[in-house]
């Protein structure tokens, strides 16, 4: 067994009203890379954070090379040779590459230009990092710059080297030098704690893997023994043996329609180029785990991220959808991931934010009169029962599930004939969430065709009659009938049986 570099032991933390961790440990070895995994909300963010500093844990202890220590600041982390590379570059674009490496510290290095910027190449030669000192950060690609983050941390003799989800932004070409550099360190004795939601890379270069599940330990495995769909059934919580098949698969069977929306090699900047289909008055899905692309994929179809290719028809027409505006005409409603961010104005009243969509659609040279928009209002929030004290009130100021409803009856309000919904039920009752899924399915016996998205891949079988799988930005399958179990899922989202 290698020697171990960190231990952290019944680590607890907890917020209010929430407990984020629970009695977890977590074991790194020299020389390894130590996949740590976990689906939004698994506790992987908080015990990161606890081991950089940033919060203080309830409980538990942490040991660097079998000393126990006290980190209670990032200062302290980098003290014990703990550095950290985020997603997003945190780094100077306008300085040089030796500026970056060196701002900030206190070792000397800036007392002459031309030492530091020595030692910088020679750092960037033994790492194989193609950058020069004098280059300034921001010519160089978003890989190369987390390179230089890596660099840096070397250069402070870090232990253990944290990369929080460093590849969501590369390329394949990219990701395989950030890999092979990874690699490198690994043999010169780094620990590295590799935080992603790519399976693939998971299994393509590390050694061990940490599961998490709700704040809590699920288990510590070699990744060689641990095939991908168990370690999704892991991530998730459902063990092979219990699943099953929810409901009559013979009702899964649905009605062959017209076709009222398809795109070939659709992709904009956050979306890789993908064909995609739906029937009028059918519910589909798109399911993967966090990060797979279904959010990017279904923004691509609303024109809400910059579209960069494909065709696409609406009907038996082509349209051009470039801007959310242009969806809206062509029909397509879209309830957005983030409500908070991208759906209610939370200043405005409920009564304006169920107008807002077709005000928009009508322009705003053409208002809706106040007594049309209070009937309007009145006409929706019976409708969903939206629970509010008047129409006048500010949105900001209700439930979650009741924002969501106010965020529906917006796009309702406009009778879409095709309407998205990403992640429609998050953070809200179990009763709202069963009003929302009735209500997917009246619309679609009603005719309008839905593309539903949810986490929660038992509320997905119950709605869906199709589901479309990703998996790192990528479609690897499409299931309906008897395949919508959630083996099936689990089993496509993992690639087959490996």
């Amino acid at each position: 067994m290698k020697e171990v570099l960190l231990q952290m032991k019944n680590i607890e933390k907890q917020f209010p009203g929430v407990r984020a961790l629970s009695n977890v440990d977590f074991t790194l070895r020299k020389g390894e890379i130590h996949a740590l995994m976990g689906e939004n909300g698994a506790g992987k963010s908080t015990l990161i954070k606890i081991l950089t500093g940033v919060y203080q844990m309830d409980g538990g202890e942490i040991l660097v090379e079998g000393k126990n220590v006290s980190i209670r600041s990032p200062q302290d982390a980098q003290n014990n040779g703990i550095s950290t590379v985020y997603q997003e570059i945190t780094l100077c674009p306008n300085l040089t590459v030796a500026e970056n490496m060196y701002i900030g510290r206190e070792d000397g290095a800036w007392v002459k230009k031309k030492n530091y910027e020595k030692r910088a190449d020679e750092i960037l030669t033994r790492l194989g990092i193609p950058a020069r000192s004098r280059q300034q950060l921001g010519s160089c690609s978003l890989a190369v710059q987390q390179m230089v983050a890596i660099a840096r941390a070397v250069d402070m003799e870090c232990k253990v080297l944290i990369l929080d989800e460093p590849t969501s932004s590369l390329d394949d070409k990219e990701v395989k030098m950030l890999f092979d550099l990874m690699r490198d360190l690994k043999s010169q004795g780094v620990g590295i704690i590799f935080v992603t939601h790519f399976l693939e890379q998971v299994y393509e270069v590390s050694d061990r893997i940490t599961v998490l599940r709700n704040g809590e330990l699920v288990g510590e495995y070699t990744t060689e023994e641990l095939p991908q769909v168990e370690l999704v059934a892991k991530m998730i919580g459902k063990e092979l043996d219990e699943l099953s098949s929810l409901g009559d698969e013979d009702e899964r069977e649905s009605e062959v329609k017209e076709v009222f929306y398809e795109a070939e090699g659709l992709s904009s900047t956050a979306a890789l180029p993908f064909n995609f289909r739906i029937h009028k008055g059918e519910v589909n899905g798109f399911t993967g785990l966090l990060g797979s692309g279904r959010s990017e994929s279904v923004r691509a179809i609303f024109g809400a991220d910059k579209v960069t290719g494909g065709n696409v028809r609406v009907g038996c027409k082509r349209v051009k959808i470039n801007r959310p505006i242009d969806a809206m005409k062509c029909g397509i409603g879209y309830l957005a991931e983030d409500r908070k961010r991208d759906g209610i104005i939370a200043e405005l009243s409920v009564r304006e934010n169920i107008i807002l969509a077709l005000q928009v659609m009508n322009g705003f040279f053409k208002p809706i009169s106040k007594s049309e928009s209070e009937a309007f209002a009145d006409e929706y929030i019976k409708a969903l029962n939206i629970k509010t004290a008047s129409r006048e009130t500010p949105v900001g100021s209700l439930s979650g599930g009741n924002q969501q409803k106010v965020i529906l009856a917006r796009w309702l309000l406009t009778h879409p004939d095709y309407l998205i919904l990403d992640e429609p039920t998050r953070g809200i009752d179990v009763g709202t969430k069963l009003e929302i899924q009735k209500l997917v399915l009246k619309l679609a016996e009603e005719g309008v065709s839905v593309t539903f998205i949810s986490s929660e891949v038992e509320e997905m079988l119950r709605t869906c009659s199709r589901l479309i799988v990703m998996r790192d930005r990528h479609i690897v399958g499409e299931l309906k009938g008897k395949e919508l179990t959630q083996t099936q899922v689990m089993k496509t989202i993992a690639g087959g049986d490996k």
